[in-house]
């Protein structure tokens, strides 16, 4: 299956039909053709080199011939000279070729797995599965923005004159209910293996470019002026990087972490979408499960990764739904995605986590590789997966709009109670 192989330029020598094809099913007329465009740069970049190859050779033979006559044959001092302009001209070309050929390869996803459904966007997601209903009402269910803001646990007006839209201020109790979430899911996750990480919150542009794709650095991702670092927009790429340009022995693998930080995004075109409240926001805080494991493992994690979210949003009595991502909206970092998707008061559902299985895509672009023991040379990349524990403003979107009452209170869910300081209900303190 495409999920466990290898991808690189020598693949790309080797099956460039069958890589095709397998982009074919992304829905972009243009990925087929970036395989054309990375031979030809791949076939011009081997002619230089071969051609540089040879300048050197001839280059020594020069050198061999005026070291004889002790450097006073000016025929060849003049050969010499030409020959050292040549190798500088053909290696600029050569490196100019590598790395235009190395930013094609980047530009082109992951292969996709055989599982994954044929479309063309979300609305050809398949469902794989759905857990729980809405409880039943008698008063009609309000958003969770209309909650809050009757209860005053938020504000956006002010949040938009200080920072701008698409942030809030978050009060009181809802700022509890925010760290609640976050100890919950951490402490479970602790408890199943993962080692708790806090990272760092901003990244070098080289370690970045790794874990997502090069068009996320203008669509998601804010820099740091005058600096080469970039505010992170989650704790998986903070930790998918760790390992850049290591060696890990076999047996500590798989490594498994749970990422805890505050998120910082752009969302550039998400308009229109549903962007009001906790929805859509440049900065949010989230937990994140993360793992390097070995090649023949990373499909067993990846249902182990989707069952930990699950149980998470069934012991917190959410309805929910799992989707298997389409072709059309995959991105270009998974070779397979779940969704998992909320179900809101208007009995839409929306999605507040997502589970990719990257395969070895990027640790090889970290460069990122096991070897079986001590002082054995590298043996594979290692392969890298990431899901969503609980994005903290979403998980209270859910559990807001769940366990809204008719008084217009919010009722804490069990599992959450110690973690609130034993409160059970949210009221208006006015």
């Amino acid at each position: 299956m495409w999920g466990t192989t290898m991808f690189d330029i020598k693949r790309i020598r080797q099956e460039p039909e069958l890589i095709k094809q397998n982009l074919a099913r992304r829905k972009n007329p243009e990925l087929p053709k970036m395989v054309d465009e990375v031979l030809k740069k791949d076939e011009q970049w081997r002619a230089g080199t071969k051609k540089l190859e040879e300048l050197r050779n001839v280059r020594n033979t020069v050198s061999r011939e005026l070291a004889a006559s002790k450097g006073k044959d000016k025929e060849k001092i003049a050969q010499m000279k030409k020959v050292n302009d040549d190798i500088t001209r053909a290696q600029a070309k050569v490196d100019m070729l590598f790395s235009q050929r190395r930013l094609l390869l980047m530009r082109i996803p992951n292969l996709i797995h055989d599982s994954v459904p044929y479309g063309a966007d979300e609305n050809d997601n398949i469902e794989v599965r759905r857990w729980g209903t809405v409880p039943k009402r008698d008063f009609e269910a309000k958003n969770h923005l209309e909650v809050l803001k009757e209860l005053n646990l938020i504000d956006e007006e002010r949040a938009a004159k200080t920072a701008g839209a698409s942030f809030v201020y978050l009060k009181d109790d809802l700022v509890l209910l925010d760290r609640a979430l976050q100890h919950f899911a951490i402490d479970l996750l602790r408890k199943r293996g993962y080692t708790l990480i806090y990272p760092p919150l901003m990244l070098r542009r080289n370690a970045y470019e790794g874990v997502v794709s090069l068009d996320d650095f203008e669509e998601v991702m804010y820099k740091i002026e005058g600096d080469d670092t970039y505010l992170i927009a989650t704790s998986e790429h903070a930790i998918g990087t760790m390992y850049k340009d290591e060696v890990v022995l076999e047996k500590e693998l798989p490594l498994k972490f749970v990422g805890v930080s505050p998120c910082f995004r752009k969302e550039v075109g998400s308009h229109g979408k549903y962007t009001k409240g906790l929805f859509r926001m440049h900065h949010f805080n989230k937990v994140e499960q993360f793992i390097f494991c070995l090649p023949k493992d990373s499909w067993k994690y990846h249902e182990e990764l989707q069952k930990n979210a699950e149980d998470l949003y069934q012991a917190l009595g959410i309805p929910y739904r799992v989707v298997n991502v389409c072709t059309g909206d995959l991105g270009p970092i998974a070779a397979k995605k779940y969704d998992t998707e909320y179900l809101g008061s208007d009995n839409e559902y929306r999605e507040c986590g997502s589970n990719s299985n990257c395969t070895d895509y990027q640790a090889r672009r970290l460069n990122t590789k096991y070897r079986e023991g001590v002082g054995k040379p590298p043996k594979e990349y290692v392969h890298t997966l990431n899901n969503t524990a609980i994005a903290t403003s979403r998980t209270m979107i859910a559990v807001i709009e769940t366990y809204q009452q008719k008084d217009g209170s919010i009722k804490i869910p069990d599992v959450l109670v110690t973690y609130m300081n034993g409160k059970k209900i949210i009221k208006n303190a006015t």
